[in-house]
């Protein structure tokens, strides 16, 4: 196994700029052009970049030659990494603003962690913000056994971030926001651990994040190793708001059906992102106590703090202050509202003046804590009967959140918050169709939402269809109608066939003897019975439904087999007892994570043997082998490491996201390997739908 080795430039500034994913991916092309030339020069920079993100389809080759021409005229110079990093934020700062002149409909949105326009600036920390993470983590980790040595933190220096530098705290708030989804037995806890473990944990951290539906494209190990601040309290935003919304929706909370008026209204709310839902909430009594202007958003409307004043004093008459609403100072207004709060016993993580500066965050997590204590909703039977008959059965649940998460893992520009909903204008599909096959939209014949005219949306279901049916799926008498009208079934069995597309696509790039052949599920089945047996054990599977796997043995003894440190048989059980199953699932889940594998099934999938989730967990253990440096063996699909490693760079808008921690490929200054070519998407403008 390689040690991490990340990529450092002698400008700090600089280096802030960048993430370590960012950098590696940057410095794999710098040095690919190098190896091809001899050297990089001002002149080879146009080709190299075009595709990178947030410049792809903003300029041609020819207008960032004209840029680059304005600060150095001779094409023939010579130029060293550092130049190149410089040359490739100006032009990213040129293309954020092109993007806004034009409003481009395409690229909108980076689709990154980071906006593409903060990469030209210094990153900024709120301290308020800071110190209202720091509280929460304080309040919700204060029992916790391992970090009530190091609880509470103090908000006003840096002990959150050195806390963080080890992973464990980041895991265990993950646990928090979505309990579960780490099996704490995995975590490396030793008070001092080497890098190694120090770098397990980090994997461990961000592939669970992403699991729970955070956004982490362009962040690595290192970055969180090295503790960077914006990025540091940029993942922890992410996951308190997940926790905070979470049981915003039919199924935890079954009572917002109080607010629509009829039963037709109920899809509609089911597919609201939970922010839209909470503020649909707010809306909803701020109308009952005689409000007049509408919140649509948790910044600029609620810096008045009349707002909060009116739904408070609905929610909790008994607390109610006139005072509040006659104050004419917003400071002294938003005390009053705060103290109000405080009496209903929501915890104070937001400051007067963060109100009245309309801090987005601190005031989303300030509306969803006093919507847990006290969401003033009635149960009436007739409409919760009639949303539980429409909520999905356990099954499609769970492949609903599985193809909901990898959607958005992708770095697509559209955030995904119900697929059934979601996918029925076509565009999603689209975008994840460009993903997994770049070039295969055609833009021009697409119409991005909203979408008034209904025809534009079975125009782009038609599009996903024809894709469909190019890249060999089974679609027989499937119409992009369907998808319009949401016919779950049929969606369901399309995104199965474009993950399992993506899966194959990825195995089969990287170099192995295939001799010639397609990549199918069988060579997936006895790849891994293969490497179970090389190492010595017993266990096999006959097929993806084998009902012997679901003790999970199999899996556990496949994880060990390709990095044998990274399973503690002493936590396995026996596999018999429902509960033994429970728990050797739960631990195979965030082993994989911790080595390094994207997979988003939850444990039920390996106690109720879903083939379709088990294959995907194979393939994921697979791909990560596959990358590792090979030893000499006659296995049926030789172990070697991909192509080049700027194979799969996350900046290249045209790349094929990887379900792997790409933080774990090292990028050596003198690499040999050259860079593979990458399909370019044609320079396409969407029509608008008007």
């Amino acid at each position: 196994m390689s040690s991490f080795v990340g990529v450092v430039v002698s400008d700090p500034w600089l280096q802030s700029q960048f993430t370590q994913v960012e950098l590696r991916s940057l410095k794999s092309k710098f040095v690919s052009q190098r190896t091809q030339s001899g050297k990089v020069t001002v002149g080879d920079l146009p080709p190299m970049v075009v595709g990178l993100k947030g410049l792809h389809a903003m300029f041609t080759v020819e207008e960032i030659a004209e840029i680059l021409g304005e600060s150095n005229s001779d094409t023939t110079e010579e130029i060293d990494f550092e130049t190149f990093l410089r040359a490739y934020l100006n032009l990213q700062a040129r293309a954020t603003a092109r993007r806004n002149e034009r409003g481009d409909p395409r690229i909108g949105r980076s689709t990154t962690f980071l906006k593409s326009s903060s990469t030209t600036l210094l990153h900024t920390i709120s301290e308020t913000e800071r110190a209202s993470y720091v509280a929460h983590i304080n309040n919700y980790l204060k029992d916790d056994k391992f970090l009530k040595n190091y609880l509470p933190l103090d908000p006003s220096n840096n002990s959150l971030f050195d806390l963080v530098k080890d992973g464990v705290l980041l895991c265990k708030l993950i646990n928090v926001a979505v309990p579960g989804t780490v099996d704490e037995r995995a975590i490396n806890t030793k008070r001092k651990l080497n890098p190694w473990e120090r770098n397990e944990n980090h994997t461990l951290c961000l592939n669970s994040a992403k699991a729970i539906g955070c956004t982490v494209v362009n962040i690595g190990t290192q970055d969180l190793i090295e503790a960077r601040p914006h990025l540091v309290l940029g993942l922890i935003s992410q996951i308190i708001k997940i926790q905070l919304l979470a049981d915003l929706n039919l199924k935890k909370t079954p009572q917002l059906v109080e607010l629509v008026s009829d039963n037709k209204e109920v899809e509609e709310l089911m597919s609201l992102a939970p922010e839209k839902l909470l503020l649909k909430w707010m809306n909803f009594h701020l109308s009952k106590a005689g409000y007049k202007k509408p919140i649509t958003n948790f910044s600029t409307d609620l810096k008045d703090g009349e707002a909060y004043a009116y739904l408070l004093n609905v929610l909790a008459p008994e607390f109610c202050n006139p005072t509040t609403l006659e104050s004419r100072d917003p400071i002294q207004r938003a005390k009053m509202v705060l103290d109000h709060a405080e009496k209903m016993n929501c915890k104070r993580y937001i400051t007067p003046k963060d109100i009245v500066d309309g801090s987005t965050n601190l005031n989303l997590a300030f509306v969803a804590h006093i919507f847990h204590h006290r969401n003033g909703l009635t149960m009436d039977t007739n409409k919760v009967s009639f949303a539980e008959m429409m909520l999905d059965d356990d099954q499609v649940s769970r492949e609903e959140r599985c193809f909901r998460l990898w959607i958005n893992s992708l770095g697509t520009e559209t955030y995904v918050n119900n697929v059934f909903e979601d996918v029925r204008t076509g565009w999603v599909l689209l975008e994840v169709l460009d993903k997994v096959s770049p070039g295969s939209v055609q833009w021009k014949k697409a119409t991005k939402p909203p979408i008034r005219m209904p025809f534009r949306k079975v125009e782009n279901c038609n599009q996903v269809v024809t894709i469909g049916k190019d890249l060999n799926f089974s679609l027989v008498n499937v119409a992009g109608s369907d998808i319009v009208q949401g016919n779950k079934k049929l969606i369901l069995a399309f995104l199965w066939q474009l993950m399992r597309f993506n899966m194959l696509q990825l195995l089969k790039n990287l170099r192995f003897s295939s001799e010639g052949k397609e990549l199918t599920d069988v060579d997936i089945l006895n790849w891994a019975n293969s490497k179970v047996k090389k190492s010595g054990r017993q266990s096999q599977m006959e097929s993806f439904k084998d009902k012997n796997l679901s003790s999970g043995r199999f899996f556990l003894e496949l994880l060990s087999a390709v990095e044998p440190r990274v399973v503690n048989w002493n936590l396995v059980t026996k596999g018999v007892t429902d509960e033994e199953k429970k728990l050797n699932a739960t631990y195979i889940i965030s082993v994989a994570r911790k080595l390094g594998c994207s997979i988003f099934l939850l444990p039920e999938d390996i106690i109720e043997v879903n083939q379709k989730m088990l294959l995907t967990l194979t393939a994921s253990i697979m791909y990560w082998s596959l990358q590792q440096p090979a030893d000499s063996e006659s296995s049926s699909v030789a172990e070697t490491i991909p192509e080049s490693p700027s194979a799969a760079s996350p900046l290249s808008e045209s790349s094929t996201p990887l379900s792997m921690d790409v933080s774990r490929m090292i990028i050596e200054e003198d690499a040999s390997d050259t860079t593979t070519p990458k399909t370019e998407i044609e320079n396409e403008t969407p029509k608008s739908d008007s």
